[in-house]
């Protein structure tokens, strides 16, 4: 029998890296990176991180900060002096949301590819999706031109991809793709604001809350 795919997840411990994580879980030999650069809610994100890990039995995690991100500034996920938009608010607008951390994926995917070619790797897996992600980022043709410069920039023995499996998901199928391959749901973390309640009311809480709703379920972490 063939070793299984060596692939490196990206583990927020958000709900899409969470569900992304149990679609490469499926079939994938698991390592899991997490990314800390300097965000509002960087401790509760970590630990999301640790207990997804955990429950997926992941063994080789990496922890890396770039806080040079927060120092950079432009966002208001790394600038408490900057106001986090409302979802309705963030529906409203014409220009990308003040929660965007400038090219904050590919400094993430940098990273992860540079693990990946010393360990071995050949997959990537992000949980990015298009559906409701204002962030240029998060869109297919930025997935295309990374890899693109993947193959351009590694050595010929290297076969790294990057995949986004739940691209073309909204939050809804995001949620009922997590419920039917058992994710843990509840271990994850959304808010952009709180590290002790969802504030409820943040583009990324917000999202969150249509998505549940939609699939016609209860967030678990608003159960009593």
């Amino acid at each position: 029998m063939n070793d299984p795919v060596h692939a490196i997840v990206l583990v927020s411990g958000g709900l899409d890296s969470c569900v992304t994580a149990a679609v490469a879980a499926c079939d994938r030999r698991l390592s899991f990176l997490h990314v800390a650069y300097g965000q509002r809610t960087q401790a509760r994100e970590r630990l999301a991180f640790t207990q997804i890990a955990d429950h997926f039995q992941v063994e080789n995690r990496r922890i890396v900060d770039i806080s040079y991100l927060r120092d950079i500034g432009g966002s208001s996920l790394t600038d408490p002096a900057l106001e986090v938009e409302s979802g309705d608010d963030v529906e409203k607008l014409a220009a990308i949301p003040s929660t965007y951390v400038p090219f904050r994926n590919a400094n993430l995917l940098a990273i992860a590819v540079s693990w990946g070619e010393v360990i071995g790797a050949t997959e990537i897996y992000l949980g990015a999706h298009e559906e409701g992600a204002p962030y240029p980022d998060c869109q297919a043709g930025f997935f295309d031109a990374f890899n693109a410069m993947v193959r351009a920039g590694t050595r010929p023995q290297t076969h790294l991809e990057v995949l986004t499996p739940i691209l073309a998901l909204d939050k809804a199928g995001i949620v009922t793709c997590g419920l039917e391959l058992g994710a843990p749901l509840h271990l994850t973390w959304s808010c952009y604001v709180s590290e002790d309640q969802p504030c409820g009311s943040c583009h990324s809480c917000h999202g969150r809350q249509l998505g549940f709703q939609k699939a016609g379920v209860v967030d678990p972490l608003l159960r009593p």
